[in-house]
C-alpha cells in the first residue's frame, strides 16, 4: 500500500475517531479506506447509465426557505423524482428523503444542485445502477 497524508481540521478528527470506536473500524487507515471506496463506487458509475437513487437531506427549519426550494427543485426534476418524504426529527431538522430514477448525470446534476442549496446540513445519496 502507498502511504499519504492529510491535513483535518482538529474537530473533524475527533469526529472520525468516534466513528472509528462505534463503528469497529480498527485504525484510521481502515475507515479513510472504507469512505474512499464509497466515493469511488459512486463516482464510477458510467456516464450514460441508468440508476435509481436514494437522496437524503437534513437541515434545521429554521433555516429560511430550504423547504420551498427543494420543492422547487422537486418540480424542476419531477421527470426523475419518483417519490418525496419529508418528516421533522429532532429539536427543530427537517429531513427530505428523495427516490429518483433515470440517467446517472442526471442524478448527479440534481444531487448538485442540492448540494449547493445554502442552508442545508448534509446530503446523502445512495446510487444503484439499474441491471
Amino acid at each position: 500500500m502507498v502511504v499519504i497524508s492529510i491535513t483535518l481540521p482538529y474537530e473533524l478528527l475527533e469526529k472520525l475517531d468516534r466513528v472509528i470506536e462505534a463503528r469497529g473500524y480498527f485504525s484510521r487507515s481502515e475507515a479513510i479506506r472504507d469512505a474512499i471506496r464509497n466515493l469511488v463506487d459512486e463516482a464510477s458509475i458510467d456516464t450514460g447509465e441508468e440508476v435509481s437513487a436514494i437522496i437524503m437531506v437534513t437541515y434545521n427549519r429554521e433555516q429560511g426557505s430550504i423547504d420551498k426550494r427543494l420543492s422547487d427543485l422537486r418540480h424542476e426534476y419531477n421527470d426523475i423524482v419518483v417519490e418525496g418524504i419529508h418528516r421533522h426529527f429532532g429539536s427543530g431538522y427537517c429531513i427530505d428523503i428523495l427516490m429518483a430514477e433515470g440517467n446517472i448525470s442526471q442524478i448527479r446534476t440534481l444531487i448538485g444542485r442540492i448540494r449547493g442549496l445554502k442552508n442545508i446540513y448534509q446530503v446523502k445519496a445512495l446510487i444503484l445502477p439499474k441491471t
